[in-house]
């Protein structure tokens, strides 16, 4: 898997009600969001690929919007630096802060895993 973003978030997960660090992965083929106590993932896929404002395609939701900024290289501009990752239930957004490209990600699927199935 490409590197991309790959940041923590701590809050309280939707599904287990537990005070704990979100994982948050984005590479420009999808991005999830899975709590580190029960496994709870909400995947999101790639939507479109712009130049934006700040903001531009921020939507209310469900879940309150996470505004969180991670160091990565932009794969427009090429300069390693911050980029807003803006997540809500809908949409999740990385934009580069020095030339503003974005990915834009909507919500797929949420899923559980059972910890009693085997994998595989």
């Amino acid at each position: 898997m490409e590197d991309f973003i790959t940041l923590q978030h701590r809050t309280t997960c939707y599904h287990c009600h537990e005070d704990t660090g979100q994982i948050i992965t984005a590479v420009p083929n999808g991005a999830q969001v899975v709590c580190g106590n029960c496994g709870a993932t909400r995947s999101y896929i790639p939507l479109i690929e712009d130049i934006s404002k700040k903001g531009d395609y921020v939507r209310p939701g469900c879940y309150d919007i996470w505004n969180l900024v991670s160091a990565a290289l932009c794969r427009q501009c090429k300069v390693k630096g911050p980029h807003d990752v803006t997540i809500g239930c809908r949409n999740f957004t990385v934009r580069c802060r020095n030339c503003g490209f974005t990915h834009l990600y909507r919500f797929n699927l949420e899923f559980i895993e059972d910890p009693g199935k085997p994998s595989g």
